[in-house]
């Protein structure tokens, strides 16, 4: 009677063990993400580029993510390149090729100006960065006191 027990309890066990195991490996894809930036000077002059830092934070890695860049410029007129050299097209979207670069903005005018960065990834997610400039036209300001 034990032995028929004990047969029954191991054969009951053994099922368990069966039935808790999957064939299905539960494999994360998507991981949020970031867009990074050391600060950005806030005054330029036409002519004059400003260096934006940029690093992708992401909170996991999957080595078939993919990720993109675009820009808008709401305000002012300007050109934004990447730190190989590419000249971005606003709304247009890039391929990032590394975690860690750096974006150029050169000015072309006297006004404010504001564009936005948009980091994509190629399973829908978005980071965006907004940056502006005021127009810094090389005038030191009058600190004479007047009596």
């Amino acid at each position: 009677m034990k032995k028929t027990l004990a047969y029954f309890l191991y054969t009951l066990l053994l099922s368990a063990i069966v039935c808790a195991c999957s064939d299905n490996l539960d494999v994360q894809q998507v991981y949020s993400f970031d867009l990074v930036t050391m600060p950005v000077q806030k005054k330029i002059v036409q002519g004059e580029s400003a260096e934006i830092r940029c690093q992708l934070v992401k909170e996991g890695d999957y080595d078939q993510a993919k990720f993109f860049i675009r820009y808008f410029q709401t305000d002012g007129k300007g050109e934004l390149r990447l730190d190989d050299g590419r000249v971005l097209s606003p709304n247009d979207l890039y391929p990032l090729k590394k975690e860690t670069f750096r974006l150029y903005y050169t000015s072309h005018c006297t006004d404010q100006q504001v564009i936005d960065v948009y980091i994509e990834d190629n399973f829908g997610q978005v980071a965006q960065k907004n940056f502006s400039w005021q127009n810094d036209k090389g005038e030191e300001e009058d600190t004479e006191d007047e009596e």
